[in-house]
């Protein structure tokens, strides 16, 4: 049986339960500047890109000259809802036991750093994770450099490492880097879509990935 010295996270989706208010932040700020509104599913596909990527699939008539508009309007929405998010049941008494067994923890997140370091403040969990990367610092997903940089910051090994997420942009990700993955099927993406990606393992709850994680540590 495979042990990992590390296990990096996704954030929306995956430790948080964001899905639905960034979806719908997406499908606001299309309505707000008047163009095509994607579908639910459409907006949280998306989740875990770069705005960049993002927009070219639910909003791809946007003028690249608009996009600041754009953004400017999901923040509103977004920040509108985002106080009322929390974590999904069990991820922090997780991360505390994997802590504990001195398992290295990090994130790889399509959002910005300013939002990422805002929400691990709002919950305070900054000091649950000994390095975290975000899209806007680095080439978004599924460009596995997110995790090389993670990788190198901790002084890991591929094969030492386990990337979790929600959406095929994640376990991409990780195959990229070659690296294993675990799929989580209460996020953005369907179970059906995951396992056209082929993760390493697939999971159903917080409770069913803390139990596999710790056979394997």
């Amino acid at each position: 049986m495979k042990r990992y010295k590390a296990v990096i996270f996704d954030w929306d989706g995956t430790v948080m339960d964001s899905t639905s208010c960034i979806a719908g932040a997406i499908q606001a700020a299309c309505i707000d500047l008047e163009l095509p509104v994607p579908s639910f599913e459409e907006a949280s596909w998306v989740i875990g890109l770069s705005l960049d990527s993002a927009l070219q699939r639910c909003a791809p008539t946007l003028p690249p000259e608009r996009i600041p508009e754009f953004t400017e309007r999901y923040r509103h929405h977004f920040f509108q809802l985002d106080q009322t998010l929390t974590m999904f049941e069990g991820v922090v008494p997780m991360l505390d036991d994997l802590r504990a067994r001195n398992v290295r923890l990090g994130v790889a997140t399509g959002k910005s750093r300013v939002g990422l370091d805002r929400v691990l403040q709002a919950q305070r969990l900054a000091d649950r994770f000994d390095y975290t990367r975000c899209a806007d610092e680095s080439k978004g997903k599924p460009h596995p450099a997110m995790l090389f940089d993670i990788m190198q910051r901790l002084d890991l090994e591929p094969q030492h490492v386990l990337m979790v997420g929600d959406t095929t942009h994640d376990i991409q990700m990780a195959a990229s880097a070659g690296v294993d993955s675990m799929a989580v099927t209460y996020g953005a993406h369907s179970k059906r879509t995951l396992l056209l990606s082929e993760p390493t393992v697939m999971v159903s709850s917080v409770r069913e990935m803390h139990n596999w994680l710790i056979e394997r540590l």
